[in-house]
């Protein structure tokens, strides 16, 4: 029986050169057994190579293209409008949704408009959410001028509001404002006095079980974790505060409840408040460093979800669009070989 030709250098001109760097990079890339992420079985058995990125998903009732969410980011400057413009580009090409960073500006001016008005560029068909802090809310509410932010919502033609809740933030803030009312029944009286769907979220530290057991009790249209380990606002804030002040409270910044401790806190309220749920989506935020974090977590929580990264885009998205784009093509990439051959423990 004849052997087959070996394959020569014409055949594989990168042999050498692969050959090469394997002999070079053995030693760097010995992978030891503390570096193994162990939240995933690997079968490597069971698919083929993923042929596609496109993962649909159906989240706030509408279709994405894939289970991500650009998280609530800054606005009001000229680099948050070439931010933004990027951003919704981005989610236009790929489907995911976006919640805009505090709207505040657009209450009384519309200075900035232009860095918010996005609806244009991300298409009719996606989520896409204005953002309001519940201080504004529960101000504007105070006042009876709800209109303001339904006038708001439909300029942007924006399919609801995010309110993002925040008393660490405010109170560590040197110019922060001060809750007059717990927060909850700000979110209760919105709810009352508008129509359009509401999201709710943290900036930074997260919610223990008591908080999202009595949102995930209200008519919401999602939650938001903004869970501690990403962008945390109200270190942040305190972080322009003086020495002392830092000092005194920088302790109290970094408390708070990771996506971990929220996922495990949500599967549980589910499990024990079922006739009581209203609210059964998620956006899983805060410490989604890459595909595998978002792909763990939204498997493990018993309830529809997406995941979310804010830090992660800003970093690509201030320069030029292609920047960002390979950014986000890799993360739906890196969906797919987790998808094709990571099972969840």
């Amino acid at each position: 029986m004849s052997q087959p030709e070996p394959t020569t250098l014409s055949q594989d001109p990168t042999s050498a050169s692969r050959k090469q760097d394997h002999i070079e990079l053995a030693f760097e890339s010995v992978v030891h057994a503390a570096q193994s992420d162990t939240r995933f079985y690997y079968e490597p058995l069971l698919s083929a190579h993923p042929v596609t990125t496109a993962h649909p998903v159906t989240f706030l009732g509408k279709k994405m293209g894939l289970p991500l969410w650009v998280s609530s980011m800054t606005g009001g400057t000229e680099l948050a409008g070439v931010i933004n413009k990027n951003l919704a580009r981005a989610c236009a090409e790929f489907g995911m949704g976006m919640g805009l960073g505090s709207c505040r500006n657009l209450l009384y001016s519309d200075t900035y408009f232009e860095d918010f008005n996005l609806r244009p560029i991300i298409g009719p068909d996606l989520p896409f959410y204005a953002n309001l802090g519940v201080a504004q809310v529960e101000e504007l509410l105070a006042k009876g001028e709800a209109s303001r932010i339904i006038d708001m919502v439909g300029k942007l033609a924006a399919d609801g509001l995010i309110v993002h809740v925040n008393p660490l933030q405010e109170w560590l803030q040197p110019e922060g404002d001060r809750f007059q009312q717990a927060p909850l029944a700000t979110i209760q009286a919105l709810l009352e006095a508008v129509d359009f769907p509401v999201i709710v979220k943290e900036v930074g530290q997260g919610m223990g079980p008591e908080s999202i057991k009595a949102l995930l009790q209200l008519p919401i249209a999602a939650l938001d974790f903004g869970a501690l380990g990403g962008t945390n606002f109200a270190r942040l804030e305190l972080l322009r505060a003086n020495k002392s002040e830092q000092q005194l409270f920088d302790a109290v910044a970094q408390i708070g409840h990771t996506a971990g401790e929220m996922t495990q806190f949500v599967n549980d309220i589910l499990l024990q408040e079922k006739e009581r749920i209203q609210c059964r989506e998620v956006i899983i935020s805060g410490g989604m460093r890459n595909f595998l974090d978002g792909y763990y977590w939204v498997n493990r929580i018993q309830t529809n979800a997406v995941y979310a990264q804010g830090s992660g885009f800003l970093a690509h998205a201030r320069g030029e669009y292609s920047e960002l784009r390979a950014y986000v093509e890799g993360q739906a990439r890196g969906w797919s070989l987790a998808q094709a051959f990571l099972k969840v423990k």
